[in-house]
C-alpha cells in the first residue's frame, strides 16, 4: 500500500479541487490519501464522492493552525467528529485569517499593485482566504514570479507587511482533537527551513496532552531531522507518518513523494474513536 496522509485542496491553500486531489492521488498510484485542508472540513464531502468513483481510500482530516510563544505549529487531526469546541476554534481561526489577509493587502497596496478583489479572484468560492492567495495575486500582477518568491520577503513572517492571526495553543488543540475522537499528529515538527520550531519540551507537553504521532518523513526535514523525529516517536511510542504536503501547483511537492508505512496507518485508524471513518473506495 502507498499512503499519503497530508494534502491540500482549493478549500484552503491548494490549487486543486478536493475531487481532483483524490483523482490525482489515484493516478499517482496511491492507495490511501488524506485531505487535510487548513482549519476547514469543507472539502470532505467532495473528496468522499471522488474516492468512491476512482477507487481509492480517503482519510478525512484537518491541519490546525497553532501557535506557542510566537512560533507557528501545525497539527494534523485525522478523523475527528465535525462538531464541538474544536470546530468553534477552527472557525475563529478562519475568520482571523480573512481579517489578516485584508489588512496585509491594504499594507501591500501602498507599495505594489494589488487589491483585495484580485486576491478573492485567485481563491475558490469555499476557500479560506490566506497568504497563498495573496501570493497568487502578486504573481498574476507580475510583482513576483511565483509563490515561493512572494513568501521569501513580501509575505514572510518577518517582512514589512506581516500581520498576525489567531491560532490556538497546541496543547489545547491536541486535547480538543482527542475529545472529538480524532488522532492528532504534529506536522513537520523540526522543519526549521520554514521558520522557528519548538524544542522537544513543548512536544513532550503535547504528548502528555494526548499527541499520538509525528510526521517524520517530509520534504522540509533533513535526514538528521527525520532521525530525530523517529527517535522521539520511538521513545514515546508515537505513530510515525510520512506525506507529501501536496498543494497542487502552489508548491513543488508531489503526491506520494513521502509515504506512511501500512502498519502505522492501520494503527492510526484504530486509534480514532469518532464515527468519522475512512471512506473506502477500494
Amino acid at each position: 500500500m502507498r499512503i499519503d496522509l497530508h494534502t491540500h485542496s482549493n478549500r484552503s491553500d491548494g490549487t486543486t479541487s478536493p475531487a481532483d486531489v483524490v483523482a490525482e492521488a489515484s493516478e499517482a498510484g496511491l492507495d490511501v490519501v488524506a485531505l487535510t485542508d487548513h482549519d476547514t472540513t469543507r472539502g470532505w464531502d467532495d473528496a468522499a464522492d471522488a474516492a468512491r468513483r476512482v477507487g481509492i481510500d480517503v482519510v478525512r482530516g484537518i491541519e490546525i493552525s497553532c501557535r506557542h510563544r510566537g512560533i507557528s505549529i501545525h497539527l494534523l487531526a485525522y478523523l475527528p467528529a465535525p462538531e464541538g469546541e474544536l470546530f468553534d476554534e477552527m472557525e475563529r481561526a478562519r475568520e482571523s485569517r480573512v481579517t489578516r489577509a485584508e489588512r496585509m493587502v491594504e499594507r501591500l497596496g501602498r507599495d505594489v499593485p494589488i487589491t483585495y478583489e484580485q486576491v478573492l479572484a485567485q481563491a475558490g468560492p469555499d476557500a479560506t482566504i490566506g497568504r497563498p492567495h495573496i501570493a497568487d495575486a502578486l504573481v498574476a500582477n507580475g510583482v513576483v514570479p511565483d509563490r515561493s518568491t512572494a513568501f521569501e520577503h513580501l509575505l514572510s513572517n518577518s517582512g514589512p507587511y506581516h500581520v498576525g492571526h489567531y491560532a490556538i495553543d497546541p496543547v489545547r488543540a491536541v486535547t480538543l482533537v482527542r475529545a472529538a475522537g480524532g488522532v492528532p499528529v504534529m506536522a513537520h515538527p523540526f522543519a526549521d527551513v520554514r521558520g522557528r520550531v519548538v524544542d522537544d519540551a513543548v512536544i513532550e507537553e503535547m504528548i502528555d496532552a494526548g499527541l499520538l504521532g509525528l510526521e517524520a518523513h517530509h520534504r522540509d526535514h533533513t535526514p538528521e531531522q527525520v532521525r530525530h523525529a523517529r527517535d522521539l516517536a520511538r521513545t514515546h511510542d508515537l505513530l510515525v507518518t510520512g506525506s507529501s504536503d501536496y498543494h497542487g501547483d502552489g508548491k513543488p511537492n508531489r503526491l506520494g513523494e513521502n509515504t506512511t508505512e501500512p502498519d502505522q496507518y492501520e494503527r492510526l485508524v484504530a486509534l480514532a474513536t469518532s464515527d468519522v471513518g475512512v471512506v473506502r473506495g477500494r
